[in-house]
């Protein structure tokens, strides 16, 4: 067999670029939630270290997200690199010690599992994971230096759920010692939040100098991190989720996954009310809002003018740099819609832009538009997406919070935008939340109004099939193959007519074989070891139908690193599933042929969506689709793109936000960047409501049509429109 791996361990120019890439872009990606000016701190100097995620940085969360790269710089590598002094090596060393024993107490007790099910150690770690390790106590007095930071980090993966306890969404008694200790006895004290999701920092979020949503930015966050801190990288992100430190003031905690008691079904009666489209309606003020970050400078934002032809809208704003760093603004335009009819939250994201870096002094232009139709809403009875009549207001702002009215827009009569039908059958949801009109009023006075001509709106009527054709063999006599259908001398149904019900069976099932004896959804293909799968090559020769590779993602490609093989054929070790490493057998052959497959681990998809920038979003894809190409991988099972109901789903961080305008906006940048190369595409999950990990391959999400079709598809919606995903 042919493998396309590399034959040598030395590190490519591909591999350094590519690296380059995610270091140059990922600090956009940081969000800056607190700074009383103790950021950046251009000169480094001694500085007290501390923290679980110090030395044991999470590049990434665990499972098919997980990227096996060469090597991952950890916080306390990148702040040396950029030359600070630490003070704390002996803290970190006892930390390190507490830390490995408890590793070694937790694959304990998976192999005890592992023995007692007879399952494999991949299996029984997809089912729980290692809590965090016990911290050392802090002791300010043993060092001398006068900034302290602190890093916290926090895991989550496949398979599991996060829970609402300390040591996951909430601080454990230790930290908040420990953030004690810190934030009174040293002069300047910085926390930096290595986690892939929420968590609550309670009142301590007003006690540290700064904190900085670091996020998981793969295998640099080290040096992506110092770059942050010094001020070399600008972290102009901004928030994709709706932080709170109460996780029971989001709307559906008590029932969510393992809280109450019940896996198999998740009933959805929240409705589309979640992340701000709920803490808007009903009146909540969270700690931290959506599109909320400060970054290292100020902007004025004025408008200068509003353009309305038909359902289309475009605003256009001055921006200037009122602080005394370069930077980049973000510009976030929501929609209030009537609710009068039908059911909705206060306002819906529609449209966001963010600029060129601006100079302090200056200044500089930005557009952003959008169409009305995207705030249209299912009518189930109509069977119809609707704009009711009423009045819109065009609300513009740096997040969800702070925005105002720039224009209004009237509509006189209901307008159709999309006839549909019914589809989905009946939830088992008996009532949902209604918005309860406790958002604040909006403030239109002075606002320019524009009543909407809907003369010229088409309305979208899709075709639906019953029931898919019985296909028959029109061209029996002939052998048609794959490059008959690219050729367009046939199409995909006459070849697909000439097949038998087990070659479409095998088709569908994949490839398999002797040398795939690990049963866990995610190590199944044979040319390209450690990919997820491949499909079946059977009818290569007859039909030319060629086998394609599929690997995990979406935070990188996630392949063997290092395996060995001779005579074409793989031989036993170098599997590597995080914790779970397979070490190469003292028989191995001593001609063997040593392989590697080194893959960049890109920031988490929560990450580049806190960018706001679809084009550096677009950049990473690139480099992810250069290296589907070097390793023959011709479709990633990436980008995911579930829309974050919950803090403590486990997956969020695979997915990019709870809104579902962004998440689409993401997907199809991430797929135009991957498909650019031409021989791969995405495949673009988890189709959809996968919003449990717990008991997810047997839990029934029970979800009404209308928010369905205004929340969950949305963004699939708008990924498959703008980026055709192969």
């Amino acid at each position: 067999m042919a493998y396309h791996a590399r034959t040598t361990d030395k590190i490519t120019p591909e591999e350094i670029a590519h690296s380059n890439t995610v270091r140059k872009l990922a600090g956009e990606c940081v969000v800056i939630l607190e700074n009383d000016g103790s950021l950046p701190i251009e000169t480094p100097g001694k500085v007290a270290l501390f923290g679980n995620g110090a030395r044991h940085t999470i590049k990434g969360g665990t499972g098919s997200g997980d990227v096996n790269s060469r090597y991952v710089v950890n916080i306390e590598e990148g702040l040396k690199d950029a030359g600070f002094e630490i003070a704390t090596g002996a803290w970190l060393d006892e930390f390190d010690a507490v830390s490995k024993q408890h590793i070694e107490d937790y694959m304990t007790e998976v192999r005890r599992r592992c023995a007692e099910t007879g399952y494999n150690e991949i299996t029984i770690m997809l089912e729980f994971a290692p809590s965090i390790p016990p911290i050392p106590a802090i002791k300010p007095e043993e060092d001398d230096a006068d900034t302290a930071i602190y890093v916290l980090s926090r895991d989550s993966g496949e398979g599991y759920d996060r829970k609402a306890d300390k040591g996951d969404f909430f601080l454990t008694d230790e930290e908040e010692a420990a953030f004690e200790a810190i934030t009174s006895s040293y002069a300047r004290s910085i926390l930096i939040l290595n986690v892939g999701g929420i968590i609550s920092l309670g009142k301590y979020a007003k006690k540290f100098s700064s904190v900085v949503l670091l996020s998981q930015l793969g295998n640099l966050t080290g040096n992506i991190c110092a770059d942050v801190l010094t001020g070399k990288s600008d972290p102009c992100g901004r928030l994709t989720d709706t932080w709170d430190s109460d996780y029971y003031n989001y709307p559906n905690s008590e029932t969510f996954s393992l809280n109450n008691g019940n896996t198999d079904d998740e009933y959805y009666t929240e409705g589309p009310y979640i992340g701000y489209r709920y803490f808007d309606s009903f009146g909540i003020k969270p700690d931290y809002p959506f599109g909320y970050g400060l970054g290292y400078t100020s902007f004025d934002t004025d408008l200068k003018s509003v353009k309305v032809n038909g359902l289309e809208v475009e605003a256009e704003f001055n921006v200037a740099n009122i602080g005394a760093r370069t930077g980049k603004e973000v510009v976030q335009i929501y929609v209030a819609s009537p609710h009068d009819i039908l059911d909705k939250p206060f306002k819906e994201l529609v449209a966001f832009v963010k600029s060129d870096p601006v100079e302090p002094g200056k200044e500089t232009i930005v557009k952003a538009s959008f169409n009305l139709a995207q705030v249209a809403s299912y009518c189930d009875k109509c069977e119809s997406k609707v704009l009711e009549a009423g009045n819109y207001y065009v609300l513009a702002g740096s997040d969800s919070e702070n925005v105002q009215a720039i224009a209004k827009l009237i509509v006189t009569d209901s307008i159709e935008t999309e006839h549909l039908k019914n589809v989905f059958g009946v939830s088992g949801i008996t009532e949902e939340y209604t918005n309860p009109g406790n958002a604040a009023p909006v403030d239109d006075f002075g606002v320019e109004e524009f009543t909407i001509d809907a003369s010229g709106v088409k309305v979208f009527e899709p075709e639906y099939k019953e029931v898919s054709p019985e296909l028959t063999d029109a061209r029996a006599g002939e052998t048609l193959r794959f490059e008959d259908v690219l050729a367009g001398k046939a199409t995909v149904e006459e070849l697909v007519a000439q097949l038998t019900v087990e070659q479409m069976a095998a088709l569908c099932v994949g490839d398999f074989g002797e040398d795939l004896n690990l049963a866990v959804v995610g190590n199944a293909a044979v040319r390209v070891p450690g990919a997820a799968a491949e499909t079946i090559s059977t009818y290569e020769k007859d039909r030319g139908i060629p086998s394609m590779i599929l690997a995990d993602g979406p935070a990188g490609l996630r392949l063997y690193p290092h395996f060995k093989a001779k005579d074409g054929r793989k031989l036993p070790g170098g599997e590597v599933f995080g914790l779970a490493v397979t070490p190469f057998p003292d028989d191995i052959p001593e001609d063997a042929e040593d392989y590697y497959q080194y893959c960049t681990a890109i920031p988490i998809a929560t990450a580049l969506a806190q960018s706001f920038n679809t084009e550096l979003i677009r950049e990473i894809g690139s480099a992810v689709g250069e290296e589907m190409k070097e390793y023959f991988v011709q479709f990633w099972l990436a980008p995911g793109m579930n829309i974050h109901r919950n803090p403590l789903c486990g997956r969020n961080f695979e997915y990019y936000s709870e809104d579902p305008f962004l998440s689409g906006m993401c997907a199809a940048a991430m797929t135009d960047g991957v498909q650019k190369w031409g021989i791969g595409g995405t495949t673009i999950k988890h189709f959809c409501c996968n919003n449990q990990e717990t008991n997810r391959m047997y839990s029934n999400s029970r979800v009404t049509e209308r928010t369905l079709r205004n929340l969950y598809l949305r963004g699939f919606e708008i990924a498959v429109r703008k980026s055709q995903p192969y």
